[in-house]
């Protein structure tokens, strides 16, 4: 049983874990491919070799598609690890506590080559260094979001908490979005300091930053007292097996799966967008997503209140295909004669709406898809299920980050943009296909109820 509420203050507090990790993570997508396959105004240097392999390949595209291959296939064995444990602390804080420092120091070494000229040995440290960062950062979400099903026991609770979440999750990306401007003012501010410097630095603040913000969650809540669970005695196989064997649970990860390859080639493109399609300054792309989330936040009422009447598949769905229209607008960018910026900002504030539910829902669905088949099995791998997740969200991510890198062999320039509009015709079929396969999710018929946890 659990022996207390989790009160509002330990909600906000586990928030704050997210948006600390949401902030290192999307760091990564922000700001990697740009500073590794620097377009020709970036004012950045070359330091690995731009060569493209088999005609659609390049060095970029191969090191992050490693780098996150490896991260997945640890994924189970840190969710075996982190639902079996018995440290007397509990399953999950200790774990994310060893794991906050050495993820800030590997996502600041990504953006370090060792040489400022093109060379191999800058190839092999940017491999080592966000394989590295990828499997340290999992230590830490992983038995962070396996805490969600644990801290909220309730339907509504588990709705509550996701939108907490997802707002710790957007208010990441805000922060991680504004890195170019921040770089402008360490520029502006330090006279002779290169555009590489300015990012450096930047990264360095805001890791730091968001290792605090990860140690909030890790050091204000007793997991002993809010937390439901008990270690899991099933082994690794069979564990890995009976999650995988959840039907609902299939057709949520083969959904989850075509959606994040699409959201992540937004993430990866967005300075691409708007320096190359429209074209317009680089450090327009924060105010895009700050437009972007205070939108979104308009519509988090709205899908609490709407997945409480219909449920939660239908509003995933709508929001799928919404999300697709978007892509299908990314081809289009800069064509009309219409002013650029009008153009973009329309654009982000139809994407809003699908933002806010799909940062909410998601988790909230897969955490009662856990409870269930705890209360059905007796066995508590909520972390084996989470892991299961994210091994499928990374792999997406992989193939987003890959699929883009390769497109731009195709055209990443003005005047020669075939590339990265076709990175908007692969969005659109993949959201639209990750909206006809959610048809197959069965969805509890109950609706939930808030159980009035202050």
């Amino acid at each position: 049983m659990q022996e207390a509420f989790f009160p509002i203050r330990k909600q906000i507090a586990y928030a704050f874990g997210m948006m600390g990790w949401s902030i290192m993570i999307n760091l990564i997508s922000v700001i990697l491919i740009y500073l590794y396959v620097p377009t020709s105004g970036s004012g950045l240097p070359l330091v690995i070799s731009q060569v493209v392999i088999l005609g659609i390949f390049n060095i970029i595209s191969i090191i992050t598609g490693g780098g996150r291959l490896i991260d997945a296939a640890v994924d189970p064995l840190i969710a075996q690890l982190s639902d079996r444990s018995h440290h007397p602390k509990g399953r999950r804080i200790p774990l994310m506590k060893k794991a906050i420092l050495p993820s800030m120091i590997f996502c600041c070494l990504v953006f370090c080559p060792l040489r400022l000229s093109v060379s191999a040995l800058n190839v092999a440290w940017l491999a080592f260094t966000l394989a590295g960062f990828y499997i340290l950062s999992t230590l830490y979400i992983i038995p962070y979001n396996a805490l969600l099903p644990e801290l909220a026991p309730g339907s509504g609770d588990k709705v509550r908490l996701s939108t907490l979440q997802s707002v710790g999750y957007v208010f990441g990306i805000g922060i991680a979005s504004n890195a170019f401007n921040i770089a402008d003012l360490f520029q502006h501010s330090f006279a002779g300091l290169s555009r590489l410097g300015a990012l450096q630095y930047t990264v360095f603040l805001l890791a730091l930053f968001a290792a605090l913000c990860m140690a909030v969650t890790a050091w204000s809540i007793d997991e002993r007292k809010y937390a439901t669970g008990k270690p899991s005695s099933v082994p690794f196989r069979k564990a890995l097996g009976q999650t995988l064997g959840n039907r609902n649970f299939r057709f949520f990860i083969v959904a989850d799966f075509s959606y994040f390859i699409g959201v992540t080639l937004i993430s990866s493109g967005l300075l691409y967008f708007v320096t190359v399609l429209l074209p317009l300054k680089e450090t327009i792309g924060n105010k895009l997503i700050i437009t972007m989330v205070l939108v979104s936040f308009l519509f988090y009422p709205l899908v609490n209140f709407l997945s409480a009447r219909i449920g939660k598949k239908p509003i995933v769905i709508v929001s799928l295909l919404i999300l697709s229209g978007v892509f299908a607008g990314i081809y289009f960018l800069g064509r009309p004669a219409l002013d650029p910026e009008l153009q973009i900002y329309s654009l982000i504030i139809v994407a809003a709406i699908p933002v806010a539910s799909l940062n909410i829902l998601p988790v909230a669905i897969l955490a009662e898809i856990i409870a269930k088949d705890t209360l059905e099995t007796g066995s508590n791998r909520e972390a084996m299920y989470f892991a299961i997740r994210y091994f499928f969200v990374k792999i997406a991510q992989t193939f987003g980050i890959a699929l883009f890198a390769m497109f731009l062999v195709q055209g990443k320039d003005v005047g020669h943009d075939t590339g990265i509009r076709m990175s908007g015709v692969l969005g659109f079929v993949l959201c639209f296909t990750a909206a006809i396969i959610f048809l197959g999710f069965k969805e509890d018929g109950k609706r939930p109820e808030f159980t009035g946890n202050p």
